[in-house]
């Protein structure tokens, strides 16, 4: 059992680990790569787009063929993807080997995960288990910035994808003798058409946010992308409402705590992932400090959602979701605010706490938000509805670096500096999180229901508390 979890944790840290320690190469690789802002955001956005719309998927793919199986090839491709980044020649290669690593991803995480729930069967044992999952890769995140300093400084950018392959290496030897397969019989078949028309809608968009500050927002590739994503997502939603195991259940979104918290959680990702695409490049670009020591200022980011996320869930516990989540996206809006009045010739003192803000203000949301999302539905779909929450987190992080790229991008265009740009997409990403502190302030609550129904649906508990355990069988990334 224990070198599972190991096995299961270290896979979960390798996957987080590349979500922030790619920030730190990202001035490294501009300059190397000969590349603009458009070739950043397809770097990080390749990688987070396939995570978004296979993840779903990629837990009932394991469920349905076998938990080692996936786990292992996920591991195998994550970790043959790294290698071809590092050794990417051009801009184009590098993504190409972004979007391998993201399927590595979606397959990686929610398998494991999986593994997880199939050895611990009884709930308070698979708790703790899924407890020390999420904290010790969680680890991963504050690693990021302090390890891609580091090795970029040393090395060049492709040494933060080479990390990978030693631990892949031996992910891969000592699952196959490790881990034991095991499979749900029941589980439904893939959603192929959904996740087709998820992947192509979404990209769509995103190619359009991305790449409209360069080639115009009115050229005719842009609106095509912007019209065909938009036919792709309703085709989407219609498939959705019509197959009989769809990847997204729209009925879920019926439920009223379910839609505003996960409305919730795009702007959490939009927001977060957005506002960190550019911490990194400020500390280089604006104030002139070194990789290395950019990577170490962004620290109070990570280190703080590290510290702050255990106590969430019992913070939201006792005082309910609405007031948690509403002050941390309040905290995290004033944050980013705040962010958006620093100049290069500001000192670090005045810098540090205002990226500490934005990650105690965020780590109060994203597990309430969760929970608030897995009480809103039936205990039988409790996985279900943490992998939507991840995963519209995740949708949230494809767009917030597409478009506070492109505030950053027209801000350029129109003549400002790129200091004044960040500054813009700052302060836009505040506004968004302040805006939507009000609407959970409003909103996170479940509808009112009759007594005897609400009795049911909660067990006895109030449908606005958080669940005092949350097994998900699904995917958390």
């Amino acid at each position: 059992m224990k070198a599972l979890l190991t096995l299961t944790c270290a896979g979960q840290f390798m996957v987080l680990l590349d979500n922030t320690i790619v920030g730190a190469a990202l001035p490294d690789m501009q300059q190397r790569l000969h590349t603009g802002l458009t070739g950043l955001q397809w770097i990080v956005d390749a990688y987070v787009l396939l995570v978004a719309m296979l993840l779903l998927s990629g837990g009932v793919f394991a469920d349905r063929f076998g938990r080692r199986r996936v786990f292992l090839a996920g591991v195998v491709v994550f970790t043959a993807a790294s290698v071809v980044c590092s050794l990417a020649p051009s801009i184009g290669w590098l993504i190409a080997g972004r979007v391998l690593q993201g399927v590595g991803a979606a397959a990686l995480s929610p398998a494991s995960l999986a593994l997880l729930a199939a050895a611990y069967p009884a709930p308070r044992e698979r708790v703790r288990a899924i407890g020390l999952w999420a904290g010790f890769s969680g680890i991963g995140l504050a690693a990021g910035p302090l390890a891609g300093g580091i090795l970029v400084e040393s090395f060049g950018w492709p040494a933060i994808f080479l990390v990978n392959v030693p631990i892949g290496a031996v992910l891969l030897l000592a699952g196959l003798r490790v881990l034991r397969e095991s499979r749900n019989p029941s589980a439904p078949p893939i959603d192929i058409p959904g996740t087709v028309l998820s992947v192509a809608g979404v990209g769509a968009v995103t190619y359009g946010l991305i790449e409209g500050g360069s080639r115009g927002w009115t050229s005719p590739v842009i609106l095509d992308s912007f019209a065909a994503g938009l036919v792709l997502l309703a085709a989407f939603v219609v498939v959705e409402g019509r197959v009989s195991t769809p990847m997204l259940p729209l009925r879920l979104f019926r439920q009223r705590l379910f839609t505003v918290s996960n409305t919730t959680m795009v702007v959490v990702g939009f927001a977060l992932m957005g506002s960190s695409f550019f911490f990194s490049q400020f500390f280089v670009y604006v104030q002139g400090a070194s990789i290395l020591v950019a990577g170490l200022r962004t620290l109070p980011v990570s280190l703080a959602m590290v510290i702050v996320s255990p106590y969430a869930g019992r913070f939201a516990a006792r005082y309910g979701f609405r007031v948690v989540v509403s002050i941390g996206l309040a905290l995290a809006g004033l944050g980013l605010l705040a962010l958006g009045f620093v100049h290069a010739d500001t000192g670090y003192g005045n810098v540090w706490w205002r990226l500490a803000v934005v990650g105690v203000g965020f780590a109060l949301t994203m597990s309430p938000l969760t929970g608030a999302a897995i009480q809103a539905v039936s205990p039988q779909e409790g996985g279900l509805a943490s992998g939507v929450s991840s995963t519209t987190r995740q949708i949230g992080a494809v767009l917030g670096v597409a478009v506070l790229g492109a505030i950053v991008h027209t801000r350029e265009s129109g003549g400002a500096s790129f200091e004044s740009g960040l500054n813009s997409a700052f302060l836009a990403a505040g506004a968004v999180t302040l805006a939507c502190a009000v609407f959970t302030g409003l909103w996170l609550t479940a509808a009112r229901t009759p007594r005897g129904v609400r009795a049911e649906q909660s067990g006895g508990q109030a449908v606005s508390e958080p669940p005092l355990t949350a097994p998900p069988s699904r995917p958390t990334s």
